[in-house]
């Protein structure tokens, strides 16, 4: 989907905003009686406000955008067009409304916020159709589409950090696979191009510029850290044990404990020290979570207090990018959670930020990086190059971790 032309793009664009209004039909059964009231919290957004966001955000980079021909030409700072929505500013620009407003900004209803998803679709459709092929004519419309697919997987951690229920099929589809446990691979030492080339296609500005790296050979797992594996840590008093904690981390643990009253991973109401069994929570069920299941919802201080448990470390970039392309026949096994880096997010030398220049720079040095995809994310979006970031401390996304030797 990255060298998409305008047929493809065009039903895929279609394919994301029926994906987003049937996820926002869950929302719809569970909340609208109550007028989709939420808690104010960090790592969410309100429904009303994240739909309406995905629009105001392809308006604002194809509809009013009058340099969306230029592609990475574009100037970010140039004037807009007028929106069809005079308020769309106003409610939905993210970098003008802070995070703890959007709580209490005076919103349009359900039906509203459909008919605003609908008409700036059919608008970006109709600039598509008259759009050139290359590369820079289809930029945006590339940008969008993955904007979009990205706050879907937003709306479906938002609703596992709610206990919404879903029906049956997204239930099913957003539960990851048990794995087939191999034995970890060991990964012959290379030169390699880290990042992604700057053309043809579409690339994330994170992942610029491609650079060489040296990389000494090193053992990896072959699919993520298990919830049998886990279990180990915890009945080994992993969470009692400052010495294999980051003391950052067990501030946070300490945190955590105090807060919510839990010492261990999020959503799991039970760990079984004696059986093994897990239960988590899973979109407001309680589900026996299987041994050979990935086990998912950790922090990144949670990744990194069971290596150090296991005598392990997590993954540098680098050498999860170099597995996830030469040992996938050999049982290298990535796309079910996302996977914790032991690296932070930092810009690749020579890196330039793309015209949404807040997508990346604002979070260097503060983020730690994951890579791979989860069960959530499109697979359209699934890329052993894509760089995900998030700050150490979240555990409600879908991630979990793998480890290398020391």
């Amino acid at each position: 989907m990255r060298g998409a032309g305008k047929e493809l793009l065009s039903l895929a664009l279609m394919d994301a905003r029926n994906h987003t209004l049937r996820l926002f039909g869950q929302y719809q059964q569970a909340l609208e009686g109550c007028g989709f009231v939420v808690p104010r919290l960090p790592v969410l957004n309100p429904p009303l406000w994240e739909m309406g966001h995905v629009g105001w955000f392809q308006e604002w980079w194809i509809g009013r955008n009058m340099q969306r021909a230029r592609g990475l030409q574009a100037e970010p700072a140039h004037a807009r067009l007028a929106s069809i929505e005079p308020n769309a500013d106003r409610w939905w620009d993210s970098s003008r409304v802070p995070h703890a407003t959007r709580w209490s900004l005076d919103l349009p209803g359900v039906g509203a916020c459909r008919a605003w998803l609908l008409d700036t679709l059919e608008s970006t459709l109709e600039l598509l159709e008259k759009a050139d092929e290359d590369d820079d004519a289809l930029y945006f419309y590339r940008l969008c589409l993955f904007h979009e697919d990205m706050h879907a997987e937003a709306l479906t951690y938002t609703a596992q950090t709610l206990g919404l229920a879903l029906d049956k099929p997204l239930l099913h589809a957003f539960t990851p696979p048990p794995m087939n446990l191999r034995e970890p691979l060991l990964v012959p030492a290379t030169e390699w191009k880290l990042g992604s080339p700057a053309a043809p296609g579409f690339v994330f500005d994170n992942e610029l510029a491609q650079h060489v790296v040296s990389v000494p050979e090193f053992e990896i797992d072959a699919q993520p850290v298990s919830w049998a594996q886990f279990v180990e840590f915890v009945d080994d008093g992993g969470y009692d044990r400052p010495e294999l904690w980051q003391p950052a981390g067990w501030d946070w643990l300490q945190a955590v404990s105090a807060s919510e009253g839990r010492r261990g991973p999020r959503y799991v109401e039970q760990i079984g020290i004696t059986s093994g069994a897990v239960m988590q929570t899973r979109f407001g069920q309680a589900m026996r979570m299987l041994g050979n299941q990935p086990a998912m919802h950790m922090s990144w201080w949670e990744a990194d207090a069971w290596c150090r448990w296991a005598g392990r470390r997590l993954p540098a970039e680098v050498e999860w990018e170099v597995a996830a392309h030469s040992a996938a026949r050999r049982g290298f096994r990535w796309g079910d959670v996302w996977e914790w880096m032991g690296s932070s997010f930092r810009p690749h030398p020579g890196f330039k930020p793309h015209p949404y220049a807040e997508y990346s720079q604002p979070w260097f040095g503060t983020h730690k990086v994951l890579r791979g995809a989860s069960m959530a994310t499109r697979a359209r979006m699934k890329h052993p190059k894509y760089r995900n970031f998030y700050l150490p401390e979240r555990d409600d996304i879908f991630c979990g971790f793998r480890s290398c030797a020391l």
